[in-house]
């Protein structure tokens, strides 16, 4: 265990799972629960969200800062996926100097062995992201399925704007029988309706400015959705951003919120949700609204 000073209070900091764990047994109490809020860092008010809501829900909440390379099918996304450890454990001191850090290594998570384990998401993950990121969603599974096991969480909160995330996460854990109760919490934006995200650093002022097109662009689908079907709806986005050369859509898609299929024709007993990926200057954003 480390400790990080900040006007002589302290806040525990764990590089190790050993440590973390050997103090998480010595906070545990019969009645006590622990939140968890999983995060690759460079954090924003979106992830400090997830945190208050974890403070309010348990006695103890651990945040884990962690890059996690299995994820990433682009070796240049992973390299140039900002790592601002020193900022985000001032963001999180200032927001409660209880909260306690888990900044793993490689090896301490993966002990030598950078490999993905394989999992079954009844087709969860060969849609939308799955489609564009091969490998992806088993990257996914396999950090948090460790993390868990690391950190015995009550309670994990996820963001929804990683919705397809959120769903494949829900899945691995009803499959796996983990005694982990998910949690997804709204979409936090910026003040033009960007969502936030960690990748928003990358942008310059004018980019992030002008991306505020994607959740316009959501808004108005929603809008015709209630009167246009699936096909219409998809192809309307995909003119918008045919016509805007400063971005490149990667996909827009509708889809059943349950089990991600994609929509051919609408039906009543269904909750749609809208999917979006689109690429500014090669940094890529997602986002997605609920088409209730």
């Amino acid at each position: 265990m480390f400790a990080l000073n900040f006007n002589k209070i302290i806040m525990p900091i764990f590089y190790g799972k050993a440590a973390l764990a050997e103090f998480l047994n010595s906070v545990k109490t019969q009645n006590s629960t622990i939140g968890f809020v999983p995060t690759m860092g460079a954090l924003h008010q979106g992830h400090l969200s997830l945190m208050q809501q974890s403070l309010a829900e348990n006695n103890n909440t651990v945040v884990s800062i962690f890059v996690n390379p299995t994820q990433f099918n682009n070796a240049e996304d992973l390299e140039k996926y900002p790592r601002t450890l020193e900022e985000d454990t001032q963001k999180i001191f200032q927001l409660n100097a209880n909260i306690i850090v888990y900044a793993p290594t490689v090896d301490d998570i993966y002990e030598g062995k950078v490999i993905s384990q394989n999992f079954d998401f009844d087709g969860l993950e060969n849609q939308m992201e799955g489609k564009f990121r091969p490998g992806h969603f088993n990257g996914v599974g396999t950090i948090v399925k460790r993390l868990f096991e690391i950190v015995s969480p009550n309670n994990a909160y996820f963001g929804k704007k990683d919705f397809q995330q959120l769903q494949i996460v829900k899945k691995m854990v009803l499959k796996n029988h983990l005694n982990v109760n998910i949690i997804g919490c709204e979409i936090h934006r910026e003040a033009n309706g960007l969502a936030m995200s960690s990748r928003n650093e990358r942008l310059s002022a004018s980019e992030k400015e002008q991306a505020a097109i994607i959740y316009q662009t959501l808004l108005q689908a929603k809008e015709k959705f209630k009167a246009q079907d699936c096909k219409s709806v998809k192809q309307w986005v995909k003119d918008v951003f045919d016509t805007n050369t400063n971005f490149d859509l990667e996909y827009f898609e509708i889809a059943d919120e349950e089990t991600l299929i994609p929509c051919d024709e609408k039906t009543k007993d269904k909750n749609y949700r809208a999917f979006i990926a689109v690429f500014v200057n090669n940094i890529r954003l997602i986002d997605t609204i609920s088409l209730k």
